[in-house]
């Protein structure tokens, strides 16, 4: 499994050279970089005889039909789109990956239907809405999706269509549910596997997730003729709410929330800012616990507001329920994970992935690498070739059971 592993991390690379910005990996919902990984991507599955083609919402498949297999398949596949100077392993090593685990379905010889899914966009970078390719594969996407902006002024319809691909069709993206379910190999994206020592573990839940947008509307004012006991200061409300949210999240268990995004207008050293333009991304396990929380924070928000002789309006980009993986799925890849030698290891995503969204569709299922250093979404994401060669293995019998179990 060395040389698969090694030629895994190598694709990795390579892909990482694709990107919009020279010396930064970055690489949004259908920009040019994407055509260069589909190319890219689509020659190494046709190598292995793959029919490859895109769906409308610019997901590339790539399915395996060996002699003899069922017509039911299992699906295999994470997203290829990027933050902005990220890493080189979000995503597209569970697509390359998966692409392997085709070739060893080849070499073993099991009678196992693949198809792998490079989704378009799970980021939610370019157009402020994550999981816009698996929402289409899923049946999930909805059509008031393509009035989205991104910084450009370009509609979300736009860029499909620029893409030289019809938005009419997205609702042909969507998988007919024959089939035997969703595997999404991804690095873990946080420090548990590394502070235990492990090198994989099965996802038994995704953590739900509230992303929300929270405007203070104040006066804007000459800093040096305006008293502080007379200033609408909407950026000093807006430090005051940052504060709360840490403070709230602290005394929450299991709760995390961020506040990662801030704008000032008009931004100027010697103007009180007028409007303070911030985001809140809130996660955890349990959903009373998650929108309790965001509800309060809203609360603390028009407080603060009223306090400060502001205005507060607040928007909800995204309410993700929390996810359970399909219990017999992950039930498999614990039991591939002990038979191939390691600890079998079960843990909660706090990260968002494609799957949670594939999950209303079909049986679903999750298998994590370690991330040294608990690194992501940086330039400093790594992964560990044994890492790497203990997924392989894990994969090997993961899908020997599946084939056994449709023959």
């Amino acid at each position: 499994m060395k040389d698969r592993a090694l030629r895994g991390l190598a694709e990795c690379q390579r892909i990482a050279a694709m990107t919009e910005e020279p010396g930064r990996i970055t690489r949004r919902f259908l920009t040019p970089p994407t055509r260069d990984v589909h190319a890219h991507l689509s020659a190494r599955m046709e190598s292995l005889g793959m029919i490859v083609h895109v769906d409308a919402a610019g997901n590339l498949h790539g399915l395996s039909h060996p002699q003899g297999a069922s017509e039911k398949r299992l699906i295999l596949g994470s997203h290829i789109d990027t933050v902005p100077d990220a890493g080189a392993f979000d995503g597209v090593l569970g697509v390359v990956l998966a692409i392997e685990c085709v070739d060893l379905v080849r070499q073993n010889g099991l009678p196992l239907a693949l198809e792998v899914i490079a989704f378009s966009e799970e980021e939610g970078v370019r157009f402020g809405v994550p999981f816009l390719g698996s929402r289409a594969v899923a049946g999930r996407f909805d059509s008031a999706l393509f009035e989205l902006k991104d910084a450009e002024g370009v509609t979300l319809e736009g860029a499909i269509r620029a893409y030289g691909l019809d938005p009419a069709r997205i609702a042909e993206s969507a998988l007919d549910e024959d089939t035997l379910g969703f595997v999404e190999i991804h690095i873990e994206q946080g420090p548990v596997l590394e502070a235990e020592h492990l090198s994989v573990a099965a996802v038994t839940g995704i953590v739900g997730q509230t992303r929300l947008t929270l405007e203070f509307a104040g006066q804007a004012n000459h800093a040096g003729t305006t008293p502080m006991n007379l200033r609408r200061d909407a950026l000093a409300g807006a430090a005051e709410w940052i504060a709360a949210v840490e403070k709230l999240a602290r005394r929450t268990e299991g709760l995390v929330a961020t506040v990662g995004k801030i704008e000032a207008s008009p931004n100027a050293t010697n103007v009180v800012a007028g409007i303070a333009l911030m985001t809140l991304d809130a996660r955890h396990p349990h959903d009373a616990v998650r929108l309790g929380a965001v509800n309060e924070l809203i609360e603390m928000a028009n407080s603060i507001a009223e306090r400060r002789g502001l205005a507060m309006q607040s928007t909800r980009q995204m309410d993700q329920p929390a996810v359970s993986m399909d219990e017999r799925l992950t039930a498999y890849v614990v039991e591939a994970i002990e038979a191939a030698g390691f600890p079998p290891k079960r843990m909660h995503s706090g990260a968002g992935h494609d799957a949670m969204v594939v999950a209303s569709r079909m049986p679903t299922a999750m298998l994590f690498l370690r991330s040294p250093g608990g690194i992501s979404h940086n330039p400093a994401e790594a992964v560990r070739t044994e890492d790497v060669e203990a997924a392989l293995e894990v994969m090997s019998v993961f899908l020997q059971r599946v084939a056994g179990e449709v023959r």
